[in-house]
């Protein structure tokens, strides 16, 4: 495991410059890189051991660490203005790492965002605001991020983007009917979405959706061992 250390907090952008973790091989000699976003109270060292769990060695992954552990104070189906600045952050975060990898060579379709709970929202919401080509992106019970109501008219395509949404129903956090939105937003984008529901599943992540996410990934490292042989 590799570690960027943090920096002093702004208050304006708190997530800026905190710790990030690292596993597997650099993102340069890596056939894909997995960016991984904690949940509510959990930690960049918990997600990892996700990274772990799907036991694929060619798959570089990062995972940075909110400041005091959450990305954002309410609920995701506040007001957005209620989140702020800590929502504008934690996707500025999600922003420069995928900034960073591409200005490291690593191209967009070998690149998979995977989130869980509050992670989740984030990735999905950064997703819709930042279309492209992604190699995969993995939402497991989150949703886009925002009241009810609130404008999907995000411009770009996602360009046959992998994406897998997983969700508990009901879900004490996460409303079914933001996850089915969410999957119409993406589709709408050019995203090749699957969605699956698990009735009565508590609020984590189950095996199957784990191999669902090994499956996934392993469709993008195919294509990455390709253009390095």
């Amino acid at each position: 495991m590799t570690t960027s250390r943090g920096q002093p907090r702004d208050p304006q952008d708190p997530h800026a410059g905190q710790t990030t973790l690292g596993a597997g091989p650099t993102p340069e000699a890596a056939a894909a890189t997995l960016v991984l976003m904690h949940g509510r109270g959990g930690s960049a060292e918990d997600i990892l051991s996700l990274y772990t769990e799907l036991r694929l060695p060619d798959l570089a992954a990062l995972a940075p660490q909110a400041a005091g552990n959450t990305w954002y104070p309410n609920s995701f189906l506040a007001p957005l203005a209620a989140n702020q600045p800590y929502l504008d952050s934690a996707l500025r975060r999600i922003e420069s790492i995928v900034a960073d990898l591409l200005a490291r060579g690593v191209p967009s379709d070998r690149i998979a965002i995977l989130g869980f709970s509050q992670g989740a929202c984030l990735t999905l919401e950064f997703t819709a605001r930042h279309p492209q080509r992604y190699g995969a992106v993995i939402g497991l019970t989150g949703g886009l991020i925002g009241p009810p109501g609130t404008p999907r008219d995000y411009p770009g395509s996602l360009d046959g983007t992998l994406v897998f949404l997983g969700t508990s129903d009901p879900d004490p956090h996460v409303p079914f009917s933001r996850v089915r939105e969410t999957e119409a937003v993406l589709t709408r984008m050019g995203a090749a979405v699957e969605l699956r529901r698990y009735p009565g599943m508590p609020h984590t992540v189950n095996p199957d959706e784990l191999d669902a996410t090994r499956s996934l990934l392993e469709r993008v490292l195919s294509r990455g061992k390709g253009e390095h042989s």
